[in-house]
């Protein structure tokens, strides 16, 4: 194993000597891609413009990292670029790694940070079925190292959920996001109907956590008769899921005549892409929502005649400061204030509030940008951050 490790620090090591040749990213930060578990492309740190530490900082000098245990994409680089800038404002360097969704490179990221001496880790998206183990192990190799966890569920090998002393989790309010968008289409585009036919596009169980999570909430509306499950379908190429998702919807949809299918309810942006195209494709006049937001559902939202209803989401801006202020006040011993914002109470276990974005809120021009301009007050508020004096008088708030 110490070989190994040692083979794939090497190969980091030569990747940074090589960094500068490489065009300067807007990250500002190192950010590593991976692909089948070797590193790939490094971004160069951007040096100007960025925040400066605003007081002393107890956590001044500290080396964290965010790893994600997915391809980069329009949220994850939010979420990293604020990682970064909170980082800095903390007198910290936070680097970045994506996995590109594979799990072998997710744990060599990991343990080659933990023995190349960084002192925190922001970890995303760890497979249930490995990282509370893997953790556990992890952290008894080098108990003064720091976690934070992010959409990833602990369960031991007999599938029950455990937690990790010492490592905080968070997560986004998954329930929260499947009962807002069936509150939307039962109260206001089916309203009055007693029970809603829906064509429901998700994937599980033990998928990934937070389909699972998102199930729960599903769960309750189905219990409760407000509405009907026509049908689950998913994709069937991983690797290409919005492509393989208008593939399948185009075919479900034939299955059904005008009028059976009430609403579309999709767990997964990427997979709404597909179901929007087929549906628009087909004339059919069906409405859709889902779950996540990016620039292109904006804009597909947008179009004339658009299908594509509403998305429920938090703002990855705010979920990447929110992993490096947890981490901050884990490193700094401050586990006395990491507390449930609207409860006041300590714990290791809390959500980022779900925001609905309807097609009625959206203007031209709209992006996740500058989605606060017109989402509800709740999207990347402040009142949802961990805080104490420190790090306010750091950061600001």
């Amino acid at each position: 194993m110490r070989k190994r490790i040692c083979v794939v620090w090497l190969s980091m090591i030569l990747i940074f000597v090589l960094a500068g040749c490489g065009d300067k990213a807007e990250i500002s930060g190192n950010a590593h891609d991976s692909q089948a578990g070797t590193s790939g492309n490094v971004q160069k740190p951007q040096e100007e413009g960025e925040p400066q530490t605003t007081a002393d900082s107890p956590v001044a000098g500290k080396k964290i990292a965010y790893i994600l245990n997915m391809s980069s994409s329009e949220i994850f680089q939010l979420c990293a670029n604020q990682c970064v800038a909170t980082a800095k404002k903390l007198g910290m360097t936070c680097d970045v790694f994506f996995s590109n969704g594979d799990d072998t490179a997710f744990q060599n990221y990991i343990s080659t940070c933990a023995s190349g001496g960084y002192d925190g880790l922001f970890l995303s998206h760890g497979g249930q079925d490995y990282s509370y183990t893997f953790l556990t192990d992890l952290l008894k190799k080098y108990p003064e190292l720091k976690i934070v966890t992010f959409d990833t569920q602990f369960k031991d090998s007999a599938g029950q959920t455990q937690k990790i002393e010492g490592v905080t989790q968070f997560f986004q309010d998954d329930a929260g996001f499947a009962t807002s968008l069936l509150d939307y289409i039962c109260a206001e585009l089916c309203p009055g109907k007693e029970c809603v036919n829906i064509l429901k596009v998700w994937v599980g169980p033990n998928y990934i956590a937070a389909f699972d999570r998102r199930e729960v909430g599903y769960q309750e509306y189905e219990a409760s008769g407000k509405i009907n499950t026509l049908e689950v379908i998913g994709p069937t190429d991983y690797s290409n899921a919005t492509a393989s998702m208008y593939d399948v919807m185009s075919a479900t949809l034939m299955k059904y005549k005008e009028g059976e299918i009430d609403a579309v309810w999709v767990a997964y942006d990427a997979y709404a892409q597909g179901c929007y195209q087929a549906l628009k494709e087909s004339g059919r006049n069906i409405p859709l929502v889902s779950v996540d937001i990016c620039n292109m559902d904006i804009n597909y939202m947008l179009e004339e005649k658009s299908q594509w209803k509403a998305c429920a989401c938090t703002d990855f801006k705010a979920n990447g400061e929110q992993g490096v202020r947890l981490l901050a006040l884990e490193l700094n011993g401050d586990y006395e204030d990491i507390k449930e914002p609207k409860t006041e109470e300590t714990t290791d276990f809390f959500e980022m509030p779900s925001s609905l974005i309807t097609q009625d809120m959206l203007v031209e021009g709209t992006t996740i940008e500058n989605l606060y301009d017109v989402a509800p007050k709740q999207y990347g508020a402040v009142e949802n951050y961990v805080s104490n004096d420190w790090l306010k008088a750091c950061i600001g708030y």
